[in-house]
């Protein structure tokens, strides 16, 4: 039976955030070059947006290159970054057929040139798209994210914009890189892994995690839908009691 019609169209997760895991597996399994595990791994990325896209998914976030990534052999990073340029080209006219809007998260600043250049030029592009908001963890890391949160506020409360007794959750939310984004609802990560890597540490406090062993470039609109189906079947309690919840 197909897996999209068990899917309660009432109860799409409202923001998805995936943890793109085991390119690299991928390719050593088949005796190919990392590379090719990353190349075959971008065309799980473009039928995961549309998957998501056609279900109702509003928001998609996806950690396509974290902090730590940086400290990986320089050549990887190189192709990693050519990729991304390639991707970013080629998805382009895909995104506005959609009408997907494209952002990213993390220290930019960090990529290349010519990196930077192609992924401002497209968010651009896709500026006034409205059917979902795909973004792109780039050069990303929690730690660095709260870290930099901190640092905007104690500016704020040093030039009496706010006051310390202002300092709330809300405060903390609007000065983060995702301050236009919604929390996480459900958090997917492939490969096997069962952690979140510095990702989204304070968006996902309730978030519901899923877990699977496909490698990345293996991931299906399959087993997004049973991602989706498991998420339904939990109980979102936020603290209350299932009493009051229902």
């Amino acid at each position: 039976m197909d897996k999209s019609t068990t899917i309660n169209t009432e109860n799409i997760p409202n923001h998805i955030a995936i943890i793109m895991d085991g390119n690299g597996r991928w390719a050593k399994k088949r005796g190919l070059l990392r590379a090719l595990g990353h190349e075959s791994g971008s065309k799980s990325v473009k039928d995961v947006v549309e998957n998501c896209k056609n279900i109702g998914v509003k928001y998609l976030t996806l950690y396509a290159f974290s902090t730590e990534n940086w400290n990986r052999p320089r050549l990887e990073v190189e192709a990693l970054m050519k990729l991304l340029i390639r991707s970013l080209k080629k998805e382009l006219p895909v995104l506005q057929k959609n009408n997907i809007k494209l952002s990213t998260i993390g220290n930019t600043d960090k990529l290349p040139e010519k990196a930077k250049k192609q992924l401002l030029e497209v968010i651009d592009q896709t500026k006034d798209n409205t059917k979902m908001l795909v973004t792109l963890a780039l050069s990303y890391g929690s730690r660095e994210e709260i870290v930099s949160a901190v640092k905007k506020i104690s500016e704020q409360v040093k030039t009496n914009a706010i006051a310390v007794t202002d300092i709330n959750e809300e405060i903390i939310t609007q000065n983060l890189y995702t301050h236009n984004l919604p929390d996480v609802d459900l958090l997917i990560r492939t490969s096997g892994e069962q952690r979140i890597s510095n990702f989204l540490l304070w968006q996902c406090a309730y978030a519901e995690f899923y877990f699977t062993d496909v490698l990345w470039p293996d991931f299906t609109e399959e087993d997004l839908h049973e991602a989706i189906i498991s998420y339904q079947k939990r109980e979102r309690r936020f603290g209350k009691t299932s009493e009051q919840v229902k």
